[in-house]
């Protein structure tokens, strides 16, 4: 049992955090998590399902009529995540004694390119007030740490501690814009509802929430001139009751001044905020794939292709659960929509060959009415890993499934075989409807797999300490969804992982 003190109760309370949640996470640190039985990789004509032209066009043709009859939608961009990451070969090279960077390390390659980023003149603005000097004459005289301290520093543009949606990616008509006036134009082109609104979510972090505000209320405006539309656009943060306590490595509770300390619980605690939109059908995208305007096209033709498909499987089953709902179906028809779920969901399970007459109707009518999403698949070009599987579920059922390396058990031969097999991966674009039939929200955390989470070691103020992440928002945390896989390509593929990815032809005009 815990031992808890009235001021860890208050912490807990304050939270919205129960004890019970507590001892389950502890619980969790004890157990661990199962690694997840894989029965193959997902690949096309098994598990991704490949679209043809003219299949593509009914699709896109589907999409504009869900919009034109007033059908609504909500892009839904995580943002919270800051931008240290993408900046971290610049940090070390900083921190370490040589004074000028490697020849051919991505700090030389950054500064040789320097030009072509769209922050460069923000940056000359910058090193000029710091040193009273431009970037080219600073790299003239070989003052290469001066340039990257104005590029990271707080004292300097401070990009090493801001969230990365607010920093200058790309060139535009305009001047520059930042991912998230990105994500504003793509939605502005390929989610405008029949009104002309446009609804977007940004989940950010407290700490950033006003400089996403200041930015929001200088982009908006323009982008509603340019395009002709009206932009609402809602923010929330992660709540403080998913944050997961840290524990020491023999499972006792990690304090820091006497308190528990508390981390968030990874991007699967977003399926609360993503649980609060109020709309039928929810586009989700990683804030940082992006490209400008003139690289577009593919982005928005598949946008169509793979939402326009997401409107063609729900009406498929609002179709198989009317039938079933009559009761004036035939075991052929049955069978039929049996059918259907293995070959659109790659979902099949013992009750689906056992179940006969009213008791297979019964269950084939639960199984219908979950939630439902279409994710983009890419072909992988890299070395195999984490991305779309058929796995099996706790009830013995087979689903499709979107896992990282991390849940599967790499010491069996069978497992490594089927990764190496894999052909495709997650780019993180996904379309997703989320009411029911009746048009009522569907209660997303009740279709959340509690174990498919995972436990990571960290440290905190060079103390080690282990961290406990939920199930990922488009992994566990969707598991128990009607899930496809659709093979969109490569092109539709543009994150920033580091800085020097700006330099890549997909991200500039």
């Amino acid at each position: 049992m815990l031992n808890l003190s009235s001021e860890d109760r208050e912490i807990l309370h304050s939270r919205g955090i129960t004890e019970a949640t507590l001892q389950a996470q502890i619980d969790r640190f004890k157990t661990g998590f199962p690694f997840l039985k894989i029965y193959a990789p997902a690949t096309p004509g098994n598990g991704i399902t490949v679209l043809s032209p003219d299949q593509q066009a009914e699709a896109i043709g589907r999409w504009d009529k869900y919009l034109a009859d007033g059908g609504t939608v909500c892009k839904f961009v995580p943002a919270s995540g800051a931008a240290s990451r993408m900046f971290k070969a610049l940090f070390s090279f900083v921190d370490e004694p040589e004074e000028h960077p490697a020849q051919g390390s991505d700090v030389a390659a950054l500064l040789a390119d320097i030009h072509k980023v769209a922050f460069f003149n923000e940056l000359d603005s910058t090193t000029e007030r710091m040193y009273g000097e431009k970037v080219d004459d600073l790299l003239r005289d070989k003052r290469e740490k001066d340039v990257i301290r104005a590029i990271i520093s707080p004292e300097g543009m401070n990009y090493g501690g801001l969230p990365k949606g607010l920093l200058t990616f790309h060139h535009s008509q305009e001047g520059t814009r930042t991912p998230v006036e990105e994500q504003l134009m793509e939605g502005a082109q390929s989610a405008r509802q029949a009104d002309g609104t446009v609804n977007m979510h940004l989940t950010v972090s407290g700490a950033h929430k006003a400089a996403f505000e200041k930015k929001l209320a200088e982009a908006v405006p323009a982008i509603e001139k340019r395009m002709g539309v009206r932009i609402n656009i809602g923010m929330s943060e992660q709540l403080p009751s998913t944050d997961t306590v840290a524990v020491n490595e023999d499972n006792t509770l990690f304090r820091e001044d006497g308190h528990p300390v508390f981390r968030p619980g990874g991007h699967g605690a977003l399926i609360e905020n993503l649980n609060t939109i109020d709309s039928a059908v929810v586009f989700i995208k990683n804030i940082d794939n992006v490209v400008p305007d003139s690289r577009r096209e593919d982005t928005l033709r598949y946008k169509q292709v793979i939402a326009g498909y997401l409107i063609e499987l729900h009406d498929a089953i609002a179709r198989y659960t009317a039938l079933i709902d009559s009761r004036e179906y035939t075991p052929e028809q049955l069978e039929e929509i049996a059918d259907f779920m293995r070959e659109k969901f790659s979902f099949d399970s013992p009750e689906l060959d056992t179940l006969k007459g009213e008791d297979l109707s019964t269950y084939l009518r639960s199984i219908l009415d979950r939630p439902l999403r279409v994710c983009g698949m890419v072909k992988n070009e890299g070395e195999p890993g984490g991305g779309p599987y058929i796995a099996y579920n706790s009830d013995s059922s087979r689903s499709l499934q979107i896992l990282e390396s991390s849940q599967i058990d790499l010491s069996k031969e069978e497992n490594r075989d089927m990764m190496a097999k894999a052909t495709h991966f997650n780019p993180v674009d996904l379309v997703c409807y989320i009411r029911d039939l009746e048009g009522n929200k569907f209660n997303l955390p009740d279709f959340v797999d509690p174990d498919t989470g995972f436990i990571s070691s960290k440290s905190l103020h060079g103390r080690a300490l282990k961290a406990l992440e939920l199930p990922g928002l488009w992994n566990g945390a969707m598991s128990r969804w009607n899930t496809a896989f659709v093979e969109v390509p490569i092109t539709t593929f543009n994150p920033v992982k580091t800085v020097n990815d700006l330099l890549r032809p997909q991200h500039q005009n």
